[in-house]
């Protein structure tokens, strides 16, 4: 067969492949093409999941009758003034949306442009437009969606099914664009002007009230890398990625890069089967991100993936460090006061877990010293408090706290109280002048070995023989690509020919499958930029470590002890959560109690 030309109806049914997915895409189309008229009231109708009907009707500025009848045709658009591709600012683009739909449904368009006599309707089988009453804005009805290509019809999930898809995108835009009013089906309604973390509890429930993290971070090498938006404290998660809403330079996107970069951020406060919430706004200089690398515009291809990866994994890392103390708002501990859970910290030297000198062991006994020990140091620092300092214990029960009235006060400076007793050998109970405080001891010492490990530089093995490990020539390239990250997790590697790479040094007491580690590491460059392979595993080796060897659920602590792993707890970043996410401490006010016995 020679080469021949397609017919306009074909071409514009493979645009539409591409384009209109289902019901869902319809909606996204015509809702961004909404937003990019300038409406702030959208309404969309529904019916039978968007088989038989979607109809969009907005407030925006509407078309004149010349322009509505060029809409219907292919690659139109108002939003490249000076044809620059890679200075797009609009939601929509591509120019294909209108006629893809046309091509596989029955559309018409009613429209009304301030200033013309009267409104214009078009119906896109025949092209035909014609005056009507319509007299502001513009709707659009799509009506027997894919009865023009009977084909595609057997693809359409059940009505239910394709709703909740055209939810999520509503959803999604509605988080994108709060100041803009939504109302699906008369049933989801999303006001005007609403505030921002109004409409996120609208959209992703009552739970999160109160329990995301604000984030507002601008990149210290590109000033116009900006970063808001809000994430969720470690002990509110998903079971899936449900609520994560990632936005680039307004536009809702699905990104590889984004989301590798969340899961880094939370790498050390959560299970990594959980997920956590987020409403995250980037905005960077559009030449910098090129949003049109595929028809659906959910994709983004950024310039530098790399540094934008690494800026917001470090500003919600900050957040999440700011964050995870909040609630031990009164003053902090002062730096002489004796640990002495730290203190005595032995080192071992029979597992090194690739770290350099790592004080690593198990809570220690402290049968022997007085309870006033963990404070005494820090007498100097209490003014009129220390020469009345007694070191004297009061006789009485082993649950209760034998300390002189002088050293309760001593204890009430600081956030965590003091230890009363332990209940069921799991918690610890502490008090302080307006608060009650319930600590899980093994969250809490796990949480403090992790950090004590994790501030120590990593234990390098240099390698007499290098381990070569044979590739394909562009795993090699990807990998020599992120040798410097490598480096800093303790890996030294470099090209060994075009299809291999030898590591001449490693993480001391790492056995690993190179090639297997490598290959995935080179995977995850191609598609994220970047890698935390190495990353991970490092976390998991300490994590499990921290926990393996910190005080257990069951174990029976004396008040020393316990009065020293509330200190400890203190002087650690990111104690509020284990490195699994679960919360280390409760805080209950004086006046919530009272509450539960009609003391208010």
């Amino acid at each position: 067969m020679s080469v021949r030309v397609l017919p306009d109806f074909l071409i514009n049914q493979i645009a539409a492949g591409e384009v209109v997915e289902r019901p869902a895409s319809v909606v996204k189309e015509l809702v961004e093409n909404a937003l990019d008229a300038g409406a702030d009231n959208i309404v969309i109708d529904v019916a039978d999941g968007g088989r038989t009907m979607i109809s969009v009707m907005d407030n925006g500025k509407g078309m004149t009758a010349d322009d509505l009848k060029i809409a219907i045709t292919r690659h139109a658009t108002s939003k490249l003034p000076d044809d620059d591709l890679l200075n797009i600012n609009f939601m929509g683009f591509r120019g294909e949306a209108l006629p893809s739909i046309a091509s596989v449904a029955d559309m018409t368009i009613d429209t009304f442009r301030a200033g013309d006599k009267n409104g214009w309707q078009i119906d896109a089988n025949t092209g035909e437009v014609r005056p009507c009453a319509w007299d502001s804005g513009t709707r659009v009805r799509v009506k027997n969606l894919f009865g023009k290509t009977p084909a595609r019809l057997k693809f359409l999930r059940a009505d239910r099914a394709e709703m909740v898809g055209v939810l999520e995108v509503v959803k999604r835009l509605a988080m994108a664009r709060p100041d803009v009013g939504f109302v699906l089906n008369d049933k989801w309604c999303f006001s005007k002007n609403q505030d921002l973390e109004a409409r996120i509890a609208d959209v992703m429930g009552d739970d999160v009230r109160g329990n995301m993290l604000r984030v507002d971070a601008v990149s210290a090498s590109d000033a116009s890398m900006h970063l808001r938006g809000f994430i969720s404290r470690p002990t509110l998660r998903r079971a899936s990625s449900v609520d994560q809403y990632l936005f680039v330079n307004g536009r809702p996107v699905k990104d590889k890069v984004l989301v590798s970069a969340l899961r880094a951020a939370y790498m050390d406060v959560m299970h990594a089967r959980e997920f956590p919430l987020c409403a995250l706004y980037l905005t960077l200089d559009p030449r910098n991100v090129d949003v049109n690398v595929s028809p659906a515009k959910t994709e983004v291809h950024f310039l530098e993936p790399a540094h934008v990866r690494a800026f917001i994994i470090k500003s919600l890392r900050s957040v999440l460090a700011q964050t995870m103390n909040a609630s031990l708002s009164r003053p902090a501990v002062p730096e002489t006061v004796a640990t002495p859970v730290q203190q005595n910290l032995t080192p071992r030297t029979d597992f090194h877990l690739g770290l350099a000198r790592a004080p690593v062991g198990r809570m220690p006994e402290f049968s022997a010293m007085r309870v006033c020990e963990p404070v005494s140091a820090a007498a100097d620092n209490f003014g009129p408090f220390a020469s009345d300092f007694s070191h004297r214990q009061v006789a009485g029960s082993v649950n209760a706290m034998p300390v002189t009235e002088k050293v309760s006060d001593i204890f009430d400076e600081m956030p965590l109280g003091r230890a009363i007793g332990q209940f069921g050998n799991k918690y610890i109970i502490a008090a302080h002048s307006d608060d009650f405080i319930i600590v899980d001891q093994h969250a809490a010492h796990e949480r403090i070995t992790y950090e004590r490990l994790r501030a120590h530089s990593i234990k390098v093995q240099p390698l007499l023989t290098p381990i070569v490990v044979t590739l394909r020539a562009e795993d090699v390239a990807a990998i020599l690509s992120v040798a410097e990250e490598l480096a800093a997790c303790g890996l030294t590697l470099d090209a060994f020919g075009d299809d291999a790479v030898a590591i001449s040094a490693k993480p001391a007491d790492w056995s690993l499958d190179w090639g297997a580690t490598l290959r995935a590491v080179a995977d995850e460059v191609r598609a994220n930029g970047a890698s935390a392979q190495l990353h991970e595993r490092l976390h998991l080796k300490l994590a499990n470590f921290a926990c393996h060897h910190s005080v257990r659920a069951g174990q029976r602590l004396d008040m020393d002890s316990m009065n020293a792993l509330l200190r400890d707890i203190e002087r650690t970043q990111r104690a509020g959560q284990c490195n699994h996410g679960r919360p280390v401490y409760k805080i209950i006010p004086m006046h919530e109690i009272d509450g539960w016995f009609e003391r208010a």
